[in-house]
């Protein structure tokens, strides 16, 4: 069903391999959407197979924990299962469901939305929470609920080492790489289902604070992949500053042992650049929108700001809605926003 515009896309994805991003510029306004150079086809690069990627040539990875690995990995998502209905209102039900992301078992939810399908779909990557404290489907109920009603499949998933997830013990320690498998793998495991509510041709992604990064590494390792992307909020595109705001300045112990496996930035300046998603932008095919508060004291839209320019720098389709006032979560501009998002995917994902 998608093999021609598949083929088309593919080939432009070997281009942008080739593509260096360069220099760096500012982006913002209240809500305003800067100027902007439009985007290559993006290619969906899994060679006909609904549950496996092939990527396009990627450089041969320094450290087998880095972005070039997970670039070069085959990832499979598959056995999308449906569980208990845990919601059911006028415009969809939410179900409890469980699918594999390269051999290990994923818990998250699904909304479905009441009506004749298929309809577009989204996959959400959620910001931290305690994984002591988590609870599955955790972290964008708004979200969740309105994107459903606007007549959109949702899969939440929980991530591994989450709610009734398979444990990944080193996953931490290898800067929560495994979370990036694991939205590959819910992309593939809702089009390897074949279900007649989904749209497996229309996926979009959407992540807050920790999952915007999640998005931002989903987009440089897997082009193609979907049709969009919107983050809200998101951490930096270099982990290592991340590290210093949320876990070396709480005297997190955990850094000791990321720094003893890997190195510090200074030590070994090639790992940091290889796990940072900015030093790949060139090969994202997707258009991307960026949402952020001026008054965000938990993720600096200075970060944001900086990861824009680098997409801007290498011709990529993004847009920075900046607003005014608003914190890390949203508050009163959140309708705005969403609208926003909606009016996003609308236009790329109908």
């Amino acid at each position: 069903m998608r093999y021609p515009r598949c083929v088309a896309r593919l080939a432009v994805g070997l281009v942008l391999v080739l593509v260096t991003a360069v220099g760096c510029s500012g982006s913002g306004g209240d809500g305003a959407e800067p100027a902007r150079t439009d985007p290559p086809a993006s290619s969906r690069a899994d060679g006909g197979s609904p549950s496996a990627t092939t990527l396009a040539p990627s450089p041969t990875p320094a450290d087998p924990v880095s972005l070039p690995a997970l670039i070069q990995r085959e990832h499979r998502g598959s056995d999308l299962r449906l569980g208990a209905v845990r919601v059911r209102t006028d415009a969809y039900t939410q179900y409890a469901v469980t699918y594999r992301s390269n051999g290990l078992k994923i818990s998250g939810i699904l909304n479905v939305p009441t009506g004749k399908g298929p309809f577009p779909a989204l996959v959400l990557a959620h910001g931290y929470i305690d994984p002591d404290v988590y609870a599955t489907g955790q972290g964008m109920p708004r979200e969740q609920d309105l994107l459903a009603r606007n007549g959109y499949v949702v899969l939440h998933t929980d991530y591994r080492n989450h709610a009734g997830s398979d444990d990944d013990p080193d996953n931490d320690v290898n800067l929560r790489l495994g979370y990036t498998e694991d939205v590959i793998a819910a992309v593939h495991a809702l089009r390897s289902a074949a279900r007649p509510d989904v749209d497996d041709d229309r996926i979009g992604l959407m992540g807050r604070s920790m999952g915007g990064g999640v998005v931002y590494n989903t987009l440089v390792v897997a082009p193609g992949l979907v049709d969009a992307a919107v983050v809200f909020a998101p951490v930096s595109s270099r982990p290592e500053q991340n590290i210093d705001h949320f876990q070396r300045s709480e005297g997190d112990p955990l850094v000791a042992e990321i720094e003893a496996a890997h190195g510090t930035p200074e030590e070994n300046p090639e790992f940091w650049r290889q796990v940072s998603p900015i030093t790949y932008v060139d090969r994202v095919t997707e258009p991307l929108l960026v949402h952020h508060g001026t008054a965000d004291d938990t993720c600096p839209l200075g970060w944001t700001r900086t990861t824009v320019a680098a997409f801007e720098a290498a011709g990529k389709d993004v847009e920075l809605r900046t607003y005014r006032g608003e914190g890390h979560t949203f508050g009163p501009r959140w309708p705005d926003s969403m609208a926003a998002t909606t009016a996003f995917f609308e236009r790329h994902l109908r």
